[in-house]
């Protein structure tokens, strides 16, 4: 156990190390977690013999859960909304196409047999989503007439269509072509119509919960969020849902609602989804045995040609040019449509249900989502410039919810004592600091909007509201106990000899907090924080 879970932090501390080397090179981090995989695997340098199939579908397909989730919950859909019909066309139309152009192509010109040809086609049809939101931020790539947004949506509600159609074709295979059209249909239906069904019922009723409930413990909104998650693909998938539908329409729901301490959520998933990322590549990297690449390269380079250059650019445009969307959009839009991790979890799915096949299908996904990564994902920065399409005054973080283009306001609580000369003086008659604002004041239990001829009373609080500082590496905060033979306690803060680049800025006594000033004495169990340049 020790040492699996050394090698377990080791493999994370490589990850995140190796980000800095992809990002100098222009190679998508996510490829750098598969050959790390590849070179700690059974035949890599560190030979960790690893084949379990069903364990790492399961594990892939959490990690799946939390990112599909997340790609939701950071949608802003007030900035997707104008492009999320062309998106919603794209993941679905546009995958059924890719699928059947692909599938075609495997069936004709590879001899694959027809059913198997289709399948190929499903498992590799959706654009992956860590590796499109990946490229995007890490590049800071801007796009025109909003095609990041388009793109963010579309990466992430295509696996759910993707995953559809390879459950279809499984079925049949496994019912030996016994399925009825009408069979597939119900199929089909049962996974969109329960996916989204169940998807809005479980971020409607979150939402309603997150309303009327208070967590008393930092970081159990979190928690609960998490479990919304695990259940919005749960549930769906135990009644013949789309799980993968209903984590990304839950995480949309979530996300666009108003609810405390969003920015520490968004955190924690960005954290979450970016371990999740590591683990999944890591984990698909392991799995692979380079040797068996040999045996699939080929047919596996003709098929990722037909990808990025026949079945996903001919889809794009046959979808949007009738909607008079430009060339040189289209185009980008076919270049960005990377294949990743989903592809190669659906291919892990295909093995798991031990389905003959005519080819070694894992093995062979896996290499047409390496060279996708290798030559669309690199690429595609410069394959936007060169078609025009980088927007310079934009800013990719604002198609996320996590991004916040307001500068951060804090809050200030000013109780009005008695004596305290603002008593009797009108709102406009205050000499308030520079870039501060009276925001509201509570009276009597009640929060009144202040106007300029407002009257300040005895008790009131008022609420003012400044600008945050940024650069929190600056504040040296350290706290010092005052015990009965501490040289402080008895004193007033006048009479302390403290170092002239100290201050005490705050006293906690019990439970009570002190803002100091010089007459403030300092007692017994006082608790006294110190800023330290």
């Amino acid at each position: 156990m020790p040492q699996s879970l050394i090698l377990g932090a080791v493999v994370i501390i490589i990850c995140i190390l190796s980000n800095k080397i992809t990002s100098r090179f222009g190679i998508p981090m996510l490829l750098a977690f598969i050959l790390l995989g590849m070179l700690f695997g059974s035949e890599g340098l560190f030979k960790i013999a690893f084949d379990d199939f069903p364990f790492a579908e399961n594990i892939c397909t959490l990690a799946l859960i939390c990112i599909m989730f997340y790609g939701g919950f950071g949608t802003r859909w007030d900035i997707a909304r104008p492009v999320a019909a062309k998106a919603a066309l794209l993941s679905s139309a546009g995958t059924i196409l890719t699928a059947g152009i692909t599938g075609l192509f495997c069936h004709l010109v590879l001899h694959f047999s027809l059913i198997e040809g289709l399948l190929i086609g499903a498992v590799l049809s959706s654009t992956d989503a860590a590796s499109v939101f990946y490229v995007l931020r890490s590049r800071s790539l801007s796009l025109q007439y909003n095609t990041d947004s388009l793109l963010e949506v579309e990466s992430g509600s295509n696996d759910p269509f993707a995953y559809t159609l390879t459950l279809i074709l499984l079925s049949i295979m496994q019912s030996g072509s016994a399925l009825s059209v009408r069979g597939v249909l119900t199929l089909a239906a049962a996974q969109l119509g329960f996916g989204l069904l169940t998807g809005a019922l479980i971020a409607l009723a979150a939402r309603w919960f997150l309303q009327f409930f208070t967590f008393e413990v930092n970081g159990f909104d979190a928690v609960f969020m998490l479990a919304v998650a695990l259940l919005s693909y749960a549930l769906p998938t135990y009644i013949g849902g789309n799980g993968y539908l209903s984590a990304y329409l839950v995480g949309i729901i979530l996300g666009n609602s108003p609810m405390p301490n969003k920015k520490g959520l968004v955190n924690f998933f960005d954290g979450l989804t970016s371990l999740m990322q590591m683990m999944i590549f890591f984990i698909l990297g392991l799995l692979s045995f380079p040797s068996r690449l040999a045996a699939v390269w080929l047919p596996a380079l003709v098929i990722a040609f037909v990808l990025t250059f026949i079945s996903r650019p001919l889809s794009v445009f046959l979808l949007l040019t009738p909607l008079h969307v430009p060339f040189r959009q289209q185009a980008v839009i076919s270049w960005a449509g990377l294949r990743g991790a989903a592809s190669i979890v659906f291919a892990i799915m295909v093995f798991v249900r031990d389905i003959p096949l005519q080819t070694d299908l894992f093995h062979m996904v896996f290499c047409v989502v390496l060279l996708s990564l290798l030559l669309q994902g690199s690429l595609l920065p410069w394959f936007s410039e060169k078609a025009g399409m980088i927007n310079k005054s934009g800013n990719v973080l604002m198609t996320f919810n996590d991004y916040t283009d307001e500068i951060d306001i804090h809050y200030i609580s000013l109780p009005i004592k008695s004596g305290h000369p603002w008593i009797g003086k009108s709102v406009q008659a205050l000499s308030l600091p520079p870039e501060t604002l009276l925001v509201f004041l509570k009276r009597t239990g009640q929060n009144l909007i202040p106007k300029g001829d407002t009257i300040i009373e005895q008790n009131d609080i008022l609420v003012l509201s400044a600008f945050a500082y940024q650069d929190d590496n600056d504040i040296r905060l350290k706290e010092v106990t005052i015990t009965l033979s501490h040289r402080w306690c008895g004193k007033q803060l006048y009479e302390l000899d403290i170092p002239s680049d100290m201050l005490i800025i705050l006293i906690r006594r019990g439970s009570d907090l002190i803002l100091p000033d010089g007459q403030t004495r300092l007692c017994e169990g006082d608790i006294v924080v110190l800023n330290s340049m």
